[in-house]
């Protein structure tokens, strides 16, 4: 090997970094950590072309709890970080139901309120009175986040992060973790595509969207894939006063970004492939799927100006749209941080710490993350979240 670490994380966006700050920051943890990212600008990064939002609405208990540790976390960035500014804007969700929708709407509620999680459950005189631009006409109710959800910046999250692991005497490395080397039931190291290689006794798996092929180089099977999701930016000159993250029952979501709005909704199922590499926008995604179901129910919109638009990728969990979290049940150097579905980077804090406590203490002291092992995964059953986005 021509460097070996106690500890080496395959992936430097927000879940490696995280892990790492947490490892780091452990006065129990005497170990060397390594941070191994292919593309250091973060150019094609999950964590930087994401909506970056943080919300309590779920309907699994622990997703709210990681999620209420992620709005500890951002609140308390100053105290972590010193002076940075994560541009944090409690701006609140609202996602809508119609009649159909309203049991799981409601189910969903009454889990988010025994967590503490501040949402009402709006009916639709509530929502008009509330939102006087909205279209109530097909609706059922809203469950609105009073506080403690909103946006953030990424780019600022991800760099502050980063900055304080490195600080606290994590290395990062550039470079592509091509191979992993594994003797019987241990891994003992990884090869990067320049051939280096890096000896270590543990290895975190970070990957984002190619979880799934990091998993494969140790030989184990994880259906994590990259989805491409499209976000479209658009400008609507009517003022919409209170505009939360809205999330409508059609399956689009909108939301305030500066001056303008941005937008996206998911393609349909059976055009939505395992992305490898693919960033095209595809614009059809916004005239067909988003625009009309938007006129729709913010009448203003009607008219708009279509900015500009991106496109990035989920981390796809494809059996229950839930995080894979903790160490592998036989490989049990192997830890995995993946699959989170489009809410990784509110989790990110929470999981990096869990990681960070089962590596150090041998089990995720702060959160009981069992929901979220691999041996779900193994076994083929599903633990399904209700309110992916």
């Amino acid at each position: 090997m021509d460097e070996t670490f106690d500890v080496l994380i395959v992936g430097g966006a927000i879940m490696g970094a995280t892990a790492a700050y947490f490892l780091t920051l452990d006065p129990a943890f005497r170990g060397r950590v390594a941070v191994v990212e292919r593309d250091p600008t973060f150019t094609y990064s999950s964590t930087t072309l994401s909506a970056a939002s943080l919300r309590q609405q779920f309907s699994i208990p622990e997703n709210i709890r990681m999620s209420l540790f992620g709005l500890e976390f951002l609140k308390s960035a100053k105290e972590r970080f010193g002076d940075v500014d994560l541009a944090w804007h409690e701006g609140g969700y609202l996602i809508l139901a119609s009649e159909a929708g309203l049991p799981v709407l409601q189910a969903n509620h009454r889990v988010q309120k025994a967590e503490g999680a501040d949402i009402d459950l709006l009916d639709p005189a509530a929502l008009k009175a509330t939102f006087p631009w909205l279209n109530i006409e097909d609706l059922a109710a809203g469950a609105y986040g009073r506080s403690g959800e909103g946006w953030f910046d990424a780019h600022a999250f991800l760099q502050a992060v980063r900055t304080a692991a490195k600080a606290q005497g994590a290395h990062f490395i550039t470079g592509e973790v091509v191979a992993i080397t594994r003797e019987g039931n241990r891994v003992t190291g990884a090869t990067l595509a320049d051939g280096r290689r890096i000896g270590c006794s543990v290895l975190v798996n970070a990957a984002g969207p190619r979880g799934g092929r990091v998993a494969a180089m140790a030989g184990i099977e994880l259906p994590v894939e990259g989805k491409k999701r499209c976000v479209f930016v658009v400008h609507c000159r009517t003022p919409l006063p209170k505009l939360p993250l809205l999330v409508d029952p059609s399956g689009f979501y909108i939301r305030p970004e500066g001056a303008y709005q941005i937008c996206g909704a998911p393609p349909a199922e059976d055009n939505d492939p395992d992305a490898d590499g693919d960033f095209e926008v595809d614009w059809s995604i916004f005239e067909e799927g988003i625009w009309p179901h938007l006129a729709h129910r913010i009448p203003a919109m009607e008219e708009l100006k279509l900015v500009r638009a991106w496109a990035g990728h989920y981390e796809m969990n494809l059996l229950d749209h839930n995080a894979v979290i903790g160490p592998h049940p036989e490989v049990t150097n192997f830890y995995f941080m993946n699959g989170f579905s489009g809410h990784g980077l509110q989790q990110a804090p929470a999981a990096g710490r869990a990681i960070a406590e089962w590596i150090v203490h041998g089990r995720s002291v702060s959160l009981d993350l069992g929901v979220f092992s691999y041996e779900r995964i193994a076994a083929g059953r599903p633990h399904a979240e209700l309110n992916i986005i």
